[in-house]
């Protein structure tokens, strides 16, 4: 985390003037995030900085919002591609890799599911399938590099899996998701889907509010993580980058880890 704080502190030397806050920061972040990123903005204002205002959804639909010139200041995506764009199109400063997660299957009450027979229970045509969006939320993305991993070992596999997927959250027409209760949950609970690839965050919250659900880790040879991008739009406040720094430093990292998320210093494989 020394090297993420590092090229923080770089970062805001090597960026155009800062302008003083003003109002509030203004955070979009992966709906993934929403839990542990409002914990450590509370805590950043109480410690007595700026007041912060947060945007949750989709990371690509935010990240083509900021692109299609969305006021925001600090961006935390559930993937780095999103917020290099940004970068690369010289929107924002350096993307740092913050936090880790990884997907999981997240099983309805009373499906007989397990690590051993998920890839299964996936490709079974009586198991309907929930994903997220691909292109518009990375934890789609995700979901089909899992049906990519899977058709190596069982050829043919992508394009059963592609075909039967329901893309139910993450689309720029997806149904907006209860303010509160988790999203993953309320679906499972519907009948929406029987078995749910979500980040393990998400499927662990989820669990504990729908009884006789339950999280699977996928199998080593299909698993997938996924690497957590945080970067600031040209011009923001001073207090942006503070708050950038707090989510970085120690005190927000245990905040992260607290939620389930890992170090970017850890392998995955060791988590």
């Amino acid at each position: 985390m020394r090297a993420a704080l590092l090229a923080a502190m770089s970062l805001m030397a090597l960026s155009p003037p800062l302008r003083r806050a003003a109002d509030a920061v203004l955070l979009h972040a992966a709906g993934s995030l929403r839990s542990p990123l409002t914990e450590a903005a509370r805590a950043f204002e109480a410690a007595g900085d700026a007041p912060v205002t947060m945007k949750f959804g989709a990371s690509g639909l935010l990240r083509d919002e900021i692109a299609g010139g969305a006021k925001a200041e600090v961006f935390a995506s559930a993937n780095m591609e999103h917020p290099r764009s940004l970068s690369e199109a010289k929107r924002s400063g350096p993307v740092v890799l913050f936090a880790r997660n990884r997907l999981c299957a997240l099983a309805r009450p009373g499906l007989e599911v397990t690590s051993a027979n998920v890839i299964d229970r996936m490709l079974d045509p009586h198991i309907k399938l929930g994903t997220s969006t691909p292109k518009a939320d990375p934890s789609g993305d995700y979901a089909w590099k899992v049906f990519r991993r899977v058709d190596a070992l069982r050829a043919g596999s992508f394009t059963a899996l592609k075909g039967k997927a329901l893309q139910l959250t993450g689309g720029p027409a997806s149904p907006k998701p209860p303010t509160d209760r988790n999203v993953y949950g309320a679906i499972i609970e519907r009948g929406e889907a029987d078995l749910f690839l979500t980040y393990c965050t998400n499927a662990l919250v989820a669990a504990r509010e729908v009884a006789g659900a339950k999280v699977v880790d996928l199998p080593d040879a299909v698993a997938v993580g996924a690497d957590y991008g945080l970067t600031v739009m040209n011009g923001s406040s001073e207090a942006a980058y503070r708050l950038t720094l707090f989510i970085l430093s120690p005190e927000g990292q245990t905040i992260l880890a607290h939620h389930g998320f890992t170090s970017p210093n850890r392998p995955m494989n060791e988590e």
